[in-house]
C-alpha cells in the first residue's frame, strides 16, 4: 500500500470525534458528517483495491513456486536418464537448471511470506476503517435523534447537542482504540469507558478467523 494511502488510513481511524464536531460547527453538521463517511468509504475501497493486488501477487507467486518445485522434481529423472546413457553434457544442463530453480525458490517463498503479512495488514486496516464508519454512523443517528427531539420541544440543536453526541462517541472510543491497535499495530489514546458489546463482537470475529485458519491447515494434511 502506498505511503499516502497508509497515512490517510491512519488519520481517518485515529481522528478524534471532537475534531469532526469542530468542523461541524463551522459547516452544516450533516455536511461534515457525510463528508467524513465519504472519505472513509473511499479509503476502504482503495485498501480493498490494494488487497486485491496483493492477493493476486501471492497467487501468482504460489503458482510459480509450485511449478518450480514440480520442474525441479521432474529434472531428477531426466538427469539420471542422461547419466545412465553416458550423456553427461545433458545431465550438466539439467543440473544447471536445477541450481537456477533452487536460487529462485527462496525468492518466491519470501514473496509469498511478504504478501501474507501485507494481506493481514490490509485486512486489519479494512476492519479498523469499517469500525470507524460504524462509530460515525451511530453518532449521526444520535445527532438526528437529538435534532428531532429538540425540534419537537421547540428548541434549537446547536453546540450543546453536538457536545452530547461527542460525549456518547467518546464512550465507544476506548474499545475501538484497543481493536485498532490489535488489528493494525497503530496505538492511539482516547478517553472513554469502552464499548463492551462492540469489543466482544470484534474479538469473536478474530477468534472465528483463527478457527477457520486452523481447520484449513488440518484439511491440507
Amino acid at each position: 500500500m502506498s505511503e499516502t494511502l497508509s497515512y490517510r488510513v491512519g488519520r481517518l481511524v485515529s481522528g478524534g470525534f471532537h475534531a469532526m464536531l469542530d468542523k461541524a460547527e463551522d459547516l452544516a453538521p450533516m455536511v461534515a458528517f457525510n463528508e467524513n463517511l465519504r472519505e472513509l468509504d473511499k479509503a476502504i475501497d482503495e485498501v480493498r483495491g490494494e488487497l486485491g493486488k496483493v492477493v493476486a501477487q501471492k497467487h501468482l507467486a504460489s503458482k510459480k513456486l509450485n511449478d518450480e518445485n514440480t520442474r525441479h522434481e521432474s529434472l531428477n529423472d531426466s538427469i539420471m536418464t542422461a547419466v545412465n546413457v553416458g550423456r553427461d553434457d545433458l545431465a550438466q544442463v539439467g543440473i544447471a537448471e536445477q541450481m537456477d530453480i533452487e536460487a529462485r525458490i527462496p525468492v518466491l517463498e519470501n514473496t509469498i511470506a511478504d504478501c501474507t503479512d501485507k494481506e493481514k495488514e490490509l485486512e486489519g486496516f479494512i476492519i479498523a476503517l469499517q469500525a470507524k464508519r460504524r462509530e460515525i454512523s451511530l453518532a449521526i443517528e444520535q445527532y438526528q435523534q437529538t435534532v428531532a427531539t429538540s425540534g419537537a420541544n421547540g428548541q434549537t440543536a446547536g453546540a450543546s447537542s453536538l457536545d452530547k453526541i461527542a460525549q456518547r462517541a467518546d464512550k465507544a472510543s476506548n474499545a475501538f482504540d484497543r481493536t485498532m491497535s490489535r488489528q493494525t499495530g497503530m496505538a492511539h489514546n482516547t478517553s472513554g469507558n469502552g464499548n463492551a458489546q462492540g469489543l466482544k463482537e470484534l474479538e469473536e470475529l478474530s477468534r472465528n478467523n483463527r478457527i477457520a485458519e486452523r481447520l484449513a491447515q488440518l484439511k491440507m494434511k
